[in-house]
């Protein structure tokens, strides 16, 4: 019988180097889509050899947790494997799947929040809104885009569900970056941030079915509006976000 190979006691100077390297970018150390320090930066801080640097940089890229990027530098992709492994699948995956998933969650977590929410995580709902509706008014559609996207997350840590808060901080990014802009016309832009109210006064008045419908339609909005401009819309450069407080012409959802 062929016997298990016995493990080695100590990693290697290079593992160690990636789990180091993969708990700082974990705490936020180094931002996402941030460029981390230069190769030479890092040997002087880290006191290792130019190779194991490399092979552990080398290791995080395989991860998907960096991204190398020819004469530019290396970038900080995602801030966890499952978030890497999620932005890729994500990525290939049909557009009608990806808003499909991200209905089943967030109609799941917008009623549970309506049962759970304390008052200060409806008065924070409120100042999101009222800061996307802000940005959207003064004409920053980036702004009102990364609002919105905290607002869904708010919405979904309002559920007071632990492992749902954590699936959706990593499904979450992999689920919007995947999502791409179509011109929104005023109509459909109001429609939108009406949505909006509507789920937090659902999730305001401890209305379950209220919130769940609220949030459903809200992507049910963006799939339908999409399936008749698609066609002849282009893509926001670099949308990434579900936006929609927005009485302009083009915004990310």
């Amino acid at each position: 019988m062929t016997r298990i190979k016995t493990p080695r006691r100590t990693a290697s100077l290079s593992a160690q180097l990636v789990d180091s390297l993969r708990s700082h970018i974990e705490a936020g150390g180094w931002p996402v889509g941030t460029r981390i320090p230069s190769e030479q930066a890092l040997i002087e801080e880290l006191g290792v050899g130019r190779s194991t640097l490399r092979e552990a940089i080398g290791a995080l890229v395989h991860l998907g947790l960096l991204e190398a990027r020819a004469g530019d530098g290396t970038y900080v992709r995602s801030s966890s494997e499952l978030q890497a492994v999620m932005l890729r699948r994500a990525g290939t995956a049909q557009r009608a799947n990806v808003l499909e998933l991200r209905t089943v969650l967030e109609e799941y977590a917008s009623g549970a929040a309506a049962l759970r929410r304390d008052e200060e995580q409806v008065q924070q709902l409120r100042e999101l809104l009222a800061d996307a509706d802000a940005a959207a008014a003064g004409g920053d559609l980036s702004l009102a885009g990364s609002v919105d996207a905290l607002f869904h997350r708010a919405v979904v840590r309002a559920s007071g569900n632990g492992l749902l808060i954590e699936v959706y901080d990593h499904l979450g990014t992999a689920l919007t970056a995947s999502l791409g802009g179509l011109p929104w016309d005023a109509a459909h832009a109001e429609e939108h941030a009406g949505l909006h109210r509507r789920l937090v006064d659902a999730i305001d008045g401890r209305d379950e079915d209220g919130a769940r419908d609220a949030a459903a339609a809200i992507v049910r909005l963006t799939r339908d509006h999409e399936a008749g401009g698609r066609g002849t819309g282009s893509r926001t450069a670099g949308g990434h976000n579900s936006g929609g407080h927005n009485s302009g012409a083009e915004v990310t959802k």
